[in-house]
């Protein structure tokens, strides 16, 4: 099956040859960081219906984790353009943290939008080096289908611990590689995998977020894998839950 998987991953390579070559001189990776914010608005719009009754089950408990003055002051790491907010407790004080600056203009759109939150900052920085941001500020980190696109997660959850006050709560929902060895979805993932990850900004549909979750040092994990309803298949395994610290 190796064999099989290795030569079409080779013909899809040959097919999307142009792309490879474009993204070698540096030139499709200038052109996805300035216009992959457009295709997650729309993309983020949709899924948002799709999985509102996810997100919401998710965060309705985030304000057990608010401080004992009720301000919650939480981090949304990877915000593209703040599909989460409307999810967030009246009162919070957002902090937005994104790599790509390209999308704070989408951002101010949903910030205008969800005038019930209250905007610390916007933050250009990479999720593993949060360094502008202090240990222990935050009562809440969010991270919603980042880890797909970042080449070491167990950095990003140590710096996510770092930023946590004792008690605080990370919350997840992410793409994951599929679990079923024998399905065509995770045989699709394997075939189609590195051209994936070219054409959408480093996006990785074979990650096993799960594990590094659980090698993660949390004082509790609350962890489920669950099917999205998404009309992406190769994207509808997930992972969705809080850890606390």
């Amino acid at each position: 099956m190796s064999v099989v998987i290795f030569l079409l991953q080779f013909i899809v390579a040959i097919i999307m040859l142009p792309l490879h070559i474009l993204n070698f001189l540096g030139i499709w990776d200038s052109f996805t960081k300035k216009y992959f914010p457009y295709f997650l608005s729309k993309f983020s719009e949709t899924y948002n219906k799709l999985m509102d009754k996810e997100k919401r089950n998710l965060f309705s408990n985030i304000s057990d984790f608010s401080r004992p003055s009720k301000e919650l002051r939480l981090l949304e790491i990877g915000c593209g353009t703040g599909a989460n907010f409307k999810f967030y407790p009246r009162g919070s004080k957002v902090t937005c943290l994104d790599i790509n600056p390209n999308f704070q203009k989408f951002l101010s759109k949903s910030q205008a939008e969800n005038d019930h939150l209250t905007y610390e900052r916007f933050v250009v920085a990479s999720a593993d080096n949060m360094t502008s941001v202090s240990d222990g500020s935050m009562d809440a980190v969010v991270c919603t289908l980042l880890a797909c696109s970042v080449p070491n997660i167990p950095a990003i959850l140590k710096e996510i611990q770092r930023v946590l006050r004792p008690g605080g709560v990370f919350y997840f929902i992410e793409h994951v590689a599929d679990t079923d060895e024998s399905s065509w979805i995770c045989f699709f993932q394997k075939v189609l995998n590195p051209s994936w990850k070219i054409i959408f900004d480093g996006c990785s549909i074979r990650k096993t977020t799960w594990k590094d979750l659980e090698n993660a040092k949390f004082s509790k994990l609350n962890l489920r894998h669950i099917n999205a309803p998404t009309s992406m298949k190769l994207i509808n395994p997930h992972i969705i839950g809080y850890a606390v610290k």
